[in-house]
């Protein structure tokens, strides 16, 4: 049985989150977040429909089909990384390691994701420069969580987040999560952007199968506007 508790992103055992304002697109607005793993983690993933793929949809789409794992995420709100080209998928590169120099993990471990102007390059310069930031002040606190929520809102009128818990053979496991979209939402793929994060010890096919099942019934049912955006991606 789901119980509602406090949190986000790092209610679960094991999670940091951090953010800040690099100044993407915007001055004074925090548009940067990361959420860490202390451990590598087993990873599955959704992604959008469109034929027109963000560079960062293809980044992560590596990660997850390749079966390695992953340890962090970094998402920046402000601009899309799409229609961007090799320059984009260079911007990709250059924040994953980024990553890789603070923290110490592979870079091939990181996944990222974006969301705001399609076809503007982001500024990798800042990207970099928030990464370094954000690594100094990684917390597990609730706040933290919460603060990463805001960060990758755009449109939105609101943060999303939640977490649950629930027993499995008699321990208690906490699943935590944050969202962003308010725009661009339609069936197959309509969440923007969604990042899971789990204590629970699970193999990577059932995880996968799990995830892929629920979105069919939950966020593939939802419509706003009737677009499928560039940029979809759902980390689990």
């Amino acid at each position: 049985m789901l119980q509602k508790t406090e949190g986000g992103v790092t209610a679960a055992k094991g999670f940091k989150a951090a953010c800040c304002a690099a100044e993407i697109k915007y001055k004074n607005r925090t548009d940067m977040a990361m959420v860490y793993s202390e451990s590598p983690c087993e990873c599955a993933g959704t992604f959008t429909s469109n034929v027109v793929k963000a560079a960062c949809v293809q980044w992560d789409q590596k990660i997850v089909y390749s079966g390695k794992p992953m340890q962090a995420v970094v998402c920046n709100s402000g601009i899309a990384n799409a229609c961007t080209g090799q320059e984009g998928w260079d911007a990709c590169e250059s924040t994953a390691k980024a990553v890789e120099t603070e923290l110490g993990v592979s870079y091939e471990s990181v996944a990222v994701a974006s969301t705001g102007v399609i076809g503007m390059q982001l500024p990798v310069e800042k990207l970099v420069n928030g990464v370094t930031e954000m690594s100094k002040t990684l917390s597990s606190s609730i706040e933290a969580g919460t603060a990463a929520s805001k960060a990758i809102m755009t449109t939105d009128t609101i943060n999303k987040e939640i977490a649950v818990t629930f027993d499995i053979d008699g321990k208690t496991v906490t699943l935590g999560g944050m969202s962003k979209g308010s725009g661009m939402i339609h069936p197959n793929m309509c969440t923007m952007l969604g990042f899971l994060t789990t204590d629970l010890s699970i193999e990577k096919k059932l995880l996968q199968e799990a995830l892929s099942e629920v979105v069919k019934d939950t966020f593939n049912m939802i419509t706003v506007d009737g677009d499928t955006s560039t940029n979809d991606t759902y980390h689990g």
